[in-house]
């Protein structure tokens, strides 16, 4: 099952357990279990403090269980093999139950040891899916450090039928107790706050404590981790506030145009960036939204940035780097059936079609390399685009045209989702050459049609074009002075991260300059 590379990785990660642990084996007759049977050996020949059984009882089959010798309380489940995105969760959960500590904050740490439970998480994944395995680690590590929480995480392709049952079609999909919990990427601190009543309130009111900041970065992405990092080297008081760190990244999939770097992923790069901002001296505030931006009353005062929680953050200068969002066709039906056929990730939620009918709307770079991804999963895709022609690379359109099983339709206008109440089951769109309307048979729709500004909560605060995105000079500098903004909720006209990268810098200089023209800096 592991190559050579990854046996040697996980040999010296092993090293770090500190107490025995047992993988307890639920198998069945198929070749999964036998392949998950070979996994387990194979991590056990690679250290004395794990032991095989094969003697499991868990309700899915195959699946295993990791748990730790001395305090069987402290387990996780996996059915189907964690391989893929989920190696990852795998690597670390070895770990954990074998009592190497987590890095996670102790203040959220011990948020978890406080829940009264009980609570049984199942969580449906696909190894291709990227926003996985950050909810599969934080209900995994959740489940090891507190006996009133049990998680297991379940691999869609390999339950077919289970997935059916339960209406998985989006990736990851949480149940609690037997209910759906939520769906999508998730981070601790936001399953803590739907578990935590009290949470939401504690986390505003430390908010509401904190002193004035020099610069306050509102967005974890490229540009804002670059904004963080320069404004720490010049020794301002700074901090970031964002929903999730690493923005976009968090749902792209393969980057080969990074200077430097052949290639990496998007979670990789966003871990890498929040790691490196994490090295500087910069208060990080997650799981927040920016609600409102009520600038200063002159230059040198304290812009005020409220949040959904109700709290304010107070600074010198603002730079906003919110990035932007998948967009969305606007047509009946798209809301009621999200993630429930309809998606906007083919990477994550496309092993759940498999030998199913799709169609893919958006002609693209993004349209068409969802197309020919799909392709080798699903029985048919259909590509609609609302121009006379594709938008797509050449080689990209070459290779699209080489596939059997799609179809490619032009001229088209998506004008509604059809369902059955439960899930997709057609489409609707007009022939805009012939203006006849048209109906196609299917199981799910994956939207690729672009992007949109994240920039709502700034209208009637900055200047914004008539795509809503931030109208910025060559410095980054906003129609109000102070605030300053970078990366692809600004009117930049390429949306690239090395661009953004290279943005949230500009700003940030700029904001310095501001800063050291108008006021005397907050001292570190």
């Amino acid at each position: 099952m592991l190559d050579a590379n990854l046996t040697a990785q996980l040999a010296t990660y092993l090293q770090k357990i500190t107490m025995p642990i047992e993988l307890i084996g639920t198998f069945d007759d198929s070749d999964t279990a036998r392949s998950m049977h070979d996994l387990l050996d194979e991590i056990a020949a690679l250290s004395d403090s794990v032991s095989v059984l094969s003697d499991g009882e868990a309700e899915r089959r195959p699946s295993f269980e990791i748990r730790r010798v001395a305090d069987p309380s402290v387990a996780v489940t996996f059915a189907g093999i964690p391989m893929g995105h989920e190696f990852t969760s795998l690597v670390l959960a070895l770990l954990q139950v074998g009592g190497h500590p987590s890095t996670v904050d102790a203040e959220l740490l011990e948020q978890v040891r406080t829940l009264k439970g009980p609570y049984r998480f199942e969580t449906y994944v696909s190894l291709t899916c990227q926003n996985c395995p950050d909810v599969v680690q934080a209900l995994n590590l959740m489940s090891i450090i507190n006996p009133n929480i049990d998680h297991v995480t379940i691999d869609g392709a390999a339950f077919p039928d289970e997935v059916d049952r339960r209406q998985v079609m989006a990736v990851p999909m949480v149940f609690l107790n037997g209910e759906v919990f939520d769906q999508g990427r998730m981070t601790l601190e936001q399953i803590i706050a739907k578990l935590d009543t009290s949470a939401a309130a504690r986390a505003a009111e430390k908010i509401a404590g904190m002193d004035p900041f020099d610069v306050l970065i509102v967005g974890g992405g490229p540009a804002g981790s670059s904004a963080a990092i320069y404004s720490a080297r010049k020794g301002l008081r700074t901090a970031v506030v964002a929903d999730r760190f690493g923005g976009q990244l968090l749902d792209t999939m393969g980057i080969e145009n990074l200077i430097s770097t052949r290639y990496t992923e998007g979670p990789r790069l966003a871990a890498a960036l929040e790691e490196g901002v994490r090295q500087h001296d910069v208060d990080i505030v997650t799981a927040q939204r920016a609600a409102r931006l009520v600038p200063a009353d002159n230059q040198g005062g304290l812009h005020e940035l409220q949040l959904d929680n109700g709290a304010s953050m107070f600074a010198r200068s603002v730079i906003v780097s919110t990035g932007a969002r998948w967009r969305q066709m606007n047509v009946p039906g798209e809301q009621e059936y999200a993630n429930r056929g309809v998606a906007y990730c083919p990477h994550c939620d496309g092993p759940l079609y498999k030998g199913k009918r799709v169609a893919v709307i958006g002609g693209g770079n993004s349209g068409v390399e969802a197309a020919i991804d799909l392709a080798g999963i699903v029985d048919r895709v259909t590509l609609l685009e609302f121009a006379d022609e594709l938008r797509a690379d050449d080689v990209l359109q070459t290779k699209l045209h080489s596939l059997p099983n799609v179809e490619l339709i032009l001229c088209a206008m998506t004008s509604e989702v059809i369902g059955d109440g439960s899930k997709v089951t057609a489409l609707r769109y007009i022939d805009r050459s012939s203006e006849l309307d048209h109906t196609l048979e299917l199981d799910g729709i994956f939207v690729q049609i672009g992007l949109l500004p994240n920039t709502e909560w700034l209208d009637g605060t900055v200047e914004l074009s008539a795509h809503n995105e931030v109208i910025i000079d060559d410095r980054g500098s906003t129609s109000v002075p102070g605030v300053f903004a970078a990366g692809d909720c600004t009117t930049v006209p390429y949306k690239q991260i090395v661009i953004s990268m290279g943005a949230g810098s500009t700003a940030l200089l700029s904001a310095f300059d501001y800063l050291i023209r108008t006021s005397v800096p907050v001292p570190a």
